[in-house]
C-alpha cells in the first residue's frame, strides 16, 4: 500500500503540511456501482481520494487531521474543527464539544461551538473563549457558543454535524 498527501490540485504536500490522504494498493475499490462520474472523482490519477486530511511527521508517521468537507474556511484560513474541539475539551468544566462552520457574507465561514458540560459544572461563554484564546490563534476562536445537554447523534453514535449547522444558522435549540 502506498500513501500520499496532496493539496487541492493533487500536488504533493511537503512534510509537516496538511493534505488529503490518497491511497494506492492492489486491493482498493474499482469504483462505485453504475456511477462513472463519482468513480472518476474518487480514483483520479490512479489514487483513491479518501476525503480525509492528514499530515506526515519527520518520522514518517501519518496523523489524521479531519475531513476535507468539515474544514472551516474563515477569511482564507483553513481551520480543523478537531483542533478547536480538542482545545475547548481541555477546560475542566467541558465534557464534549462539536464545532461547525457557519456561512458568513465576508469571511466565508465563522465558527460555532456546541458544548456539553460535565454534570453540575458551570462556565460562562466568555470564560470558555478566554481559556481557548490562551491556547490557539484568535481566528480559530468560536464566535458562537451554545451549551447543550447532549450532542445530537445518529444511530451509530456519530455526532450529527448537519443538524448542528442548521441550529447555528437558524434558531438555537430550545
Amino acid at each position: 500500500m502506498r500513501l500520499r498527501l496532496v493539496d487541492e490540485e493533487d500536488r504533493d504536500v511537503p512534510e509537516g503540511g496538511v493534505g488529503e490522504i490518497l491511497v494506492q494498493s492492489e486491493s482498493m475499490t474499482i469504483g462505485y456501482w453504475d456511477d462513472p462520474e463519482a468513480t472518476a472523482a474518487l480514483l483520479r490519477g490512479g489514487w483513491l481520494h479518501t476525503g480525509d486530511l492528514g499530515r506526515r511527521d519527520d518520522a514518517g508517521y501519518y496523523w489524521f487531521v479531519g475531513r476535507r468537507k468539515e474544514i472551516i474556511v474563515r477569511g482564507g484560513s483553513n481551520i480543523s474543527p478537531l483542533e478547536v474541539e480538542a482545545v475547548l475539551c481541555q477546560h475542566p468544566a467541558v465534557l464534549e464539544v462539536a464545532v461547525v462552520g457557519v456561512p458568513h457574507p465576508s469571511l466565508g465561514e465563522t465558527i460555532a461551538a456546541f458544548v456539553v458540560l460535565k454534570g453540575g459544572a458551570v462556565v460562562a461563554e466568555a470564560e470558555l473563549r478566554d481559556f481557548a484564546a490562551e491556547k490557539m490563534a484568535n481566528y480559530k476562536l468560536p464566535e458562537q457558543v451554545t451549551f447543550l445537554d447532549d450532542l445530537p447523534r445518529g444511530l451509530t453514535g456519530k455526532v450529527q454535524r448537519t443538524t448542528l449547522k442548521q441550529w447555528a444558522t437558524q434558531a438555537k435549540p430550545g
